[in-house]
């Protein structure tokens, strides 16, 4: 229900009474038969909103005033929250926000015909764990602003806490933003990436050109400042060039240290990836050869490689010569084999999975489309997928499904915590 309140400009102001959550994490009314998505509210809550458009079959609003709170609105846990575009849930209690990521992955699963199957309840990694992020930062005429975008704009929120990422990772801020103030010209925009690995951070500017060499002076002495691990500047599309290195950058998985390339991905937490690790070697257990699609760095190729030999597939070139070298380094060159592939144009066969016991696949956020119809068409007789995206992931599930396999459940890990993103394990069997 929503009352028409006043007109400011050309925009409504309406009073709503909000019904649910959806899945960018917005709270959704009714006004006059469509839905009006509402950002930052939960079920039960009155608000008064802004109409801002259309959006999709309904329209956007802004929230002006929380009328009456409903009965899972709790206060967020960052003061930023509400313009920055980093989290959109940590105005819901844990159970609220629980059940909207359960309820999120079972809405995927219905629409692809697998209202059914069991979805466990997530496993959180709480505050204060992401280990990975990309920040935005301008020089403006008043200084560096430094951090996430505004929700839905270009528009960079100045961070000065972050209640999400790793404490090593926020306390960089500050002299990050002397840096940057140094280095960057007026008006002239960078992205960072921080990653916090085993042997500490690793940061990689990426800008329009080259630092001169004044540039590279301060940036070799901001690493030793702040004792980063390793320091890279990207030009452009270019390759990340490490202006400082310091120490190793590694990161350890079954107990193998790897070398990680700079801007490699890695899970967004060390307890989520733990999480997803356990699921997928307990998932394969008892079989003798695994085939590891998408498998980058080696995050479930090395720990599965302690009881079966395993095939990495991956399309990233870097990925693979570190995995390939990790491997010879701890040994396991027999054991562990790294293909360079890019599975979206030239999938692993059905006939190449043949002799395989068990495939595990974690593809970026649009799914494995052609990679699921040659597993479907396998016989390979577990199946496990991990994924980032529940949309994706439900449609690659329908096509397992559909060449003969038998979806046992699917477990989210909530590792980007208050976020609309939800990982995810699901294991296939063949029936």
């Amino acid at each position: 229900m929503a009352q028409a309140r006043r007109r400011s400009g050309d925009a409504a102001i309406l009073d709503l009474t909000i019904e649910r959550i959806g899945a960018r994490g917005d709270g959704i009314a009714q006004h006059r038969g469509r839905p009006v998505y509402v950002p930052f509210t939960v079920a039960g809550d009155r608000v008064r909103a802004r109409l801002e458009g259309r959006r999709g079959d309904g329209l956007a609003a802004a929230p002006l005033e929380i009328l009456e709170p409903g009965e899972g609105r709790r206060p967020p846990a960052c003061a930023h929250f509400g313009i920055c575009g980093g989290c959109a849930l940590q105005h819901a209690d844990d159970r609220i926000y629980r059940d909207w990521m359960r309820g999120r992955v079972r809405t995927a699963l219905d629409r692809q015909g697998l209202g059914d199957v069991k979805v466990e309840a997530p496993v959180s990694t709480g505050p204060g764990g992401r280990r990975r992020a990309t920040l935005a930062a301008r020089r403006t005429a008043a200084g560096v602003v430094l951090g996430f975008n505004e929700r839905r704009r270009h528009r960079i929120v100045d961070l000065s806490e972050c209640p999400v990422l790793r404490p090593d990772l926020t306390v960089l801020l500050p002299p990050l933003r002397d840096l940057l103030g140094a280095i960057l010209a007026a008006g002239e925009g960078a992205d960072v990436a921080l990653t916090a690995l085993d042997g500490g951070v690793d940061m990689t500017i990426v800008a329009a050109a080259e630092p001169d060499l004044g540039a590279r002076e301060r940036l070799a002495a901001f690493a030793d400042a702040v004792d980063l691990a390793r320091l890279s500047w990207r030009a452009g599309e270019g390759p990340a060039e490490p202006v400082s290195q310091r120490r190793p950058c590694i990161v350890v998985f079954g107990g193998v240290p790897v070398s990680v390339p700079p801007g490699a991905f890695l899970q967004a937490s060390a307890e989520g990836e733990a999480e997803l690790v356990r699921r997928v070697v307990t998932a394969v257990a008892g079989a003798g050869r695994v085939a590891d699609l998408f498998a980058g760095l080696g995050t479930f190729s090395l720990p599965m490689a302690k009881a079966a030999a395993v095939r990495a597939v991956d399309g990233d070139a870097d990925a693979v010569a570190a995995l390939r070298a990790a491997a010879h380094g701890a040994g396991l060159a027999g054991r562990v084999t790294a293909d360079l592939r890019n599975q979206f144009r030239d999938p692993v066969a059905a006939e190449d999975l043949a002799p395989f016991d068990a495939a595990v696949f974690e593809p970026p956020r649009a799914g494995a489309a052609a990679q699921a119809a040659e597993l479907a068409r396998s016989s390979v007789a577990c199946v496990v997928g991990v994924s980032c995206n529940p949309v994706s992931f439900a449609r690659d599930a329908a096509t397992l499904v559909g060449g003969g396999y038998q979806l046992e459940g699917v477990a989210p890990v909530d590792q980007f915590l208050w976020s609309e993103h939800i990982e995810l394990v699901g294991v296939f069997r063949r029936r």
